[in-house]
């Protein structure tokens, strides 16, 4: 069922709901939070599709919120309200309200979103595109206990990410982060079937791809060892590979649906590795409403510093003193002058002790 409201007001938009559950025959509400959609007229098709998908596993009303542009200085001034009420089965399991904000009411969505809040419910906050770089001091992020951005859609994805980084609030949280979950969970699987100690990883992926940053900060911080960021043809994240005590660890990805689980001394597995659709990600960011703190350690450990690491060279070994080959200063026949034996005797243990300093790190790898 669909009800349009021209020129309308947030009062006249509740009374609408009310009139549409009671002609459907559901008077009840049975919703677990409010999500409010901030998009543009040519994404908001999309965005309302993957919240219809997603409201069968979360049943919540859906507020779409389209800030129209106005086009001569005359409509800039003349604030306007359009509103579409559905309700029943064009609404997925809950209830949906597309609102279009004209002239200065657009300055102001919160005042029109706040009085069409579920009470007493959750209320999360998605950017499908044009993110703010704060979500937490918008108008409309200051209103919900958890933000969801997408950097993937940014034009400049890793700067984006620096920019979440320097105004990550807890309850922030980003779809390109919500696309490595399968990746995370199968590295971590992997690394729990052998004892060894991670040396050196590589992410391999597509170019301007914010899930493969996020990946190799995330195994740079957990694992504080260098990751080189490789690049392919995609499509997305295409392979992890691992270089550890114990041989290697791979997980390669080429076609975008089956990645193969590679570990020295067992057999590959086939893995189902698929990418996921936007329904699926929103699902999941709706499953949790606390801060994610590994996605905020991810994020600050930051892209400077994953590329600083993966290039800074070796530390060069000192070299071996040869003691044996050393000439004799003193003529033959005739014994060493007096201030040469304090220096030999200061030598003398550092020579004999050199070994014995090794076999405890030799010993250590063995058991590893």
């Amino acid at each position: 069922m669909k009800i349009d409201l021209t020129d309308t007001t947030a009062g006249k938009v509740n009374k609408a709901l009310v009139q549409g559950r009671r002609a459907i025959g559901t008077p009840a509400v049975g919703m677990v939070l409010t999500l409010v959609i901030v998009t543009d007229e040519e994404n908001a098709y999309d965005a309302l599709k993957a919240a219809g998908d997603a409201s069968h596993e979360h049943p919540s009303r859906t507020l779409v919120v389209i800030k129209r542009v106005s086009r001569s200085p005359r409509d800039r001034t003349a604030s306007r309200l359009d509103a579409e009420v559905r309700v029943g089965a064009d609404a997925g399991t809950g209830e949906t309200v597309v609102l279009r904000l004209y002239g200065e009411v657009a300055d102001h969505a919160d005042s029109v979103v706040l009085p069409l809040l579920l009470p007493d419910a959750p209320v999360v906050v998605w950017w499908p595109v044009n993110a703010p770089l704060d979500p937490a001091k918008d108008p409309l992020g200051a209103l919900a206990q958890r933000r969801v951005t997408d950097t993937y859609s940014s034009e400049q994805p890793v700067r984006e990410l620096a920019a979440r980084a320097d105004a990550y609030t807890p309850g922030d949280t980003d779809l390109s982060w919500t696309r490595i979950t399968p990746w995370r969970s199968m590295l971590a699987a992997a690394l729990d079937q052998v004892v060894c100690e991670v040396k050196a990883v590589e992410v391999e992926g597509e170019e301007f791809n914010p899930s493969c940053e996020l990946l190799a900060m995330w195994l740079a911080d957990r694992l504080d060892v260098p990751v080189k960021r490789s690049l392919s043809a995609g499509p997305g994240l295409t392979a992890v590979r691992l270089a550890t005590s114990e041989g290697g660890i791979a997980l390669d990805r080429a076609d975008g649906s089956l990645a193969t689980l590679s570990i020295d001394g067992q057999p590959d597995r086939a893995v189902a590795l698929k990418r996921r659709d936007t329904a699926e990600l929103i699902a999941e960011e709706l499953r949790r409403l606390d801060p994610d703190d590994t996605y905020a350690s991810a994020l600050r450990f930051g892209v400077d510093r994953l590329n600083a690491s993966a290039a800074a060279p070796p530390e060069p070994a000192p070299p071996a003193q040869d003691t044996a080959a050393a000439p004799d200063p003193s003529p033959k026949g005739e014994p060493a002058p007096d201030a040469a034996a304090p220096e030999a005797a200061a030598e003398a243990p550092t020579t004999e002790a050199a070994p014995q300093e090794r076999a405890p790190l030799k010993k250590r790898a063995k058991t590893t």
